[in-house]
């Protein structure tokens, strides 16, 4: 991985597609926390596959939420400027 990803983009269009950004909410009660790039997972089996966790804002709690896998994807990563 070339560094922390903050924003992922999913679909063939850009201006139409879905796009999850770290930090977000999701519903009220979690936020977007990471999104991590399965690099074994290409290295072994040739598929890219992002995972996206969520953090639940009372007990501070970390589940997978989504999986994306074999669609176009643009990617952001998080620069310090």
């Amino acid at each position: 991985m070339e560094g922390l990803i903050r924003k992922i983009t999913i679909g063939d269009n850009p201006k139409d597609a879905m796009a999850y950004v770290v930090g977000n909410n999701v519903g009220a009660d979690y936020l977007i926390d990471s999104i991590l790039f399965e690099e074994e997972l290409l290295r072994s089996h040739n598929i890219s596959r992002y995972n996206i966790y969520v953090k639940e804002k009372r007990n501070g709690g970390y589940k997978l939420w989504k999986t994306v896998e074999g669609v176009p994807t643009v990617i952001e990563y998080d620069l310090d400027f």
